[in-house]
């Protein structure tokens, strides 16, 4: 189905958009759902020339290596877009995307994309931040993957996460709003199931972990220290183990 012109304004990209671009955007756009655990695409699939962003639910982003071994590359959230290539590049897509929950994924045509640039070329510098942001990402991960202890990986990813899409203030802390399993991190910094359980251990002072992968923040400061690779505070207690 066609998406309503409520679903493109909630995208960032077109949030400056007037309503009769918006309801000119209406005719060249597709709303598609997907249900938990679902694939969007596969890495390697041939793209229709489209815009992806999401709308609704989560998205896991990840390759695979020929080993089997999975790696997760971000979490998508309400309002993201992803797979360039099928705008700008080769037209496959580089990596997996699979639905964390019950997602909806709005798709609009090439052309009327660039119409609506061309009225209103705020769109592509959005775009160029978005792409910029996720680049830089990419140099800090391959930056701590080569270089930083597993344990201010683990820290930097967490705050990451805290971030966006964010954190709710509760009684015992600040909870983030997106769960993480143990299985999520340690694909998304480079490291076992087996060692993020066991960093968590050593981060209980700072950080709680609970069923469900709900992740509580219980000291901002020592969480801080810890990513800046700063001695840790004294009730945590690190080894040399903890490097990957």
């Amino acid at each position: 189905m066609n998406a309503t012109v409520e679903q493109l304004a909630a995208i960032a990209l077109f949030a400056q958009l007037q309503p009769e671009q918006l309801t000119r955007l209406q005719p060249h756009s597709v709303i598609r759902s997907y249900q938990s655990g679902e694939r969007v695409m596969d890495e390697g699939d041939r793209l229709p020339s489209r815009l992806y962003a999401l709308v609704k639910g989560l998205l896991r982003v990840s390759k695979t290596a020929t080993t089997g071994k999975e790696t997760i590359l971000r979490t998508l959230t309400v309002g993201d877009i992803f797979a360039a290539p099928a705008l700008f590049g080769n037209g496959i897509a580089p990596a997996t995307v699979i639905a964390e929950r019950d997602a909806e994924v709005l798709m609009v045509d090439r052309e009327a994309l660039l119409s609506a640039i061309q009225a209103n070329p705020e769109i592509a510098l959005k775009m160029m931040a978005v792409f910029n942001q996720r680049l830089q990402q990419l140099h800090e991960m391959v930056h701590g993957l080569v270089s930083e202890r597993a344990i201010v990986r683990l820290a930097r990813f967490i705050q990451a996460a805290a971030g966006e899409p964010g954190i709710q203030i509760r009684g015992e802390g600040a909870c983030l709003r997106l769960p993480l399993s143990y299985y999520e991190m340690a694909r998304s910094i480079g490291i076992t199931y087996e060692e993020c359980v066991r960093l968590f251990k050593q981060l209980h002072p700072v950080v709680s972990y609970h069923r469900g992968g709900k992740i509580t923040l219980l000291d901002w400061d020592g969480l801080e220290a810890i990513a800046q690779g700063m001695t840790a505070p004294s009730a945590l207690v690190l080894t040399n183990n903890d490097r990957e």
